[in-house]
């Protein structure tokens, strides 16, 4: 079974990837055509750039996803109770180490990054370390390397990046077109109006797709990894009262952005005083708190 989800998750990854090409291309493509011209050029230029951005994404996507949440390296001196209970797991996973990285922020949460086990980095913040116990701990820890193991953070972490970068090439080009529109001349304004178009189309679409390629992480992961956890730990009471602590949490994740929000333990980015959702709704990125413990004491 497991192997199964694992081949699906690098084919999902493989066709997120070309339709990020493809999509990068021909967006690509549009705008070239308003400051170039017509021309086989434009195609190959496009096609190339976003072949080579493609591949630079897939290698480099766990430090840009660390960059991005202000992460740093954990420590032997200070982090030592972490390590020892992450090699206390390895052993039951089978899995090689990840390397181990510490966000300053007492908020609770974490999540696992990297292209393959062999790659493959948990980040956790630093409240997680000082308001879970050990047992807590110890859940949370399992749960990033059941990710890790299914193979999870290839699709997330290469979601997480190609997003943003989506949004990020939209909004940009999408401002030199109204910068353009006010400064050209009548004999361009045509085109300009053309441009400026698919600036709106593309502002529209950017959010949209960056969620539904989120939500091609399926939620079901996040079930699977806390059911692969507990068989990790022996131990469902240490990811409920995980679980539970980190809903009554109102610590907020400062760093959290909508880019590796699907990536993280629990859901990083709400409002402090905000009611806690019972069930999940439709664009949500994880299954909710309750969901989730119900589906754990369900466990046989």
């Amino acid at each position: 079974m497991i192997y199964n989800n694992i081949g699906k998750q690098k084919r999902l990854t493989f066709l997120i990837i070309l339709g990020f090409i493809s999509f990068l291309t021909l967006f690509l493509y549009f705008v070239s055509l308003f400051f170039l011209n017509s021309s086989i050029f434009i195609v190959i230029f496009a096609a190339t750039f976003s072949i080579i951005t493609s591949f630079i994404t897939y290698y480099n996507s766990d430090k840009i996803v660390l960059k991005l949440n202000g992460a740093r390296p954990a420590t032997n001196e200070e982090n030592r109770q972490l390590k020892l209970l992450l090699e206390g797991l390895l052993i039951a996973s089978g899995l090689p180490e990840p390397k181990l990285y510490i966000i300053d922020d007492m908020s609770l949460n974490a999540f696992a990054t990297g292209r393959n086990p062999e790659n493959s980095v948990i980040c956790v913040t630093k409240g997680l370390i000082e308001k879970l116990d050990k047992y807590e701990l110890e859940a949370v820890l399992a749960h990033e390397l059941s990710h890790i193991k299914n193979y999870d953070i290839l699709i997330s972490t290469v979601i997480a990046v190609m997003a943003g970068f989506v949004v990020i090439i939209a909004d940009f080009f999408t401002r030199r077109m109204f910068y353009g529109r006010r400064n050209k001349n009548s004999e361009n304004s045509k085109g300009n109006e053309i441009l400026l178009l698919i600036g709106l189309i593309f502002i529209i679409l950017s959010p949209i797709f960056t969620k539904i390629i989120q939500m091609l992480v399926s939620r079901k992961r996040e079930y699977l990894a806390d059911a692969t956890a507990v068989s990790f730990t022996r131990n469902k009471d240490g990811m409920i009262n995980a679980l539970l602590k980190i809903e009554q949490d109102n610590d907020i994740l400062e760093v959290a952005n909508k880019s590796t929000a699907h990536m993280f333990f629990s859901e990083p980015i709400k409002k402090l005083n905000a009611k806690k959702k019972k069930k999940t709704s439709l664009f949500d990125t994880h299954p909710s708190i309750t969901e989730r413990v119900k589906a754990i004491k369900e466990l046989i």
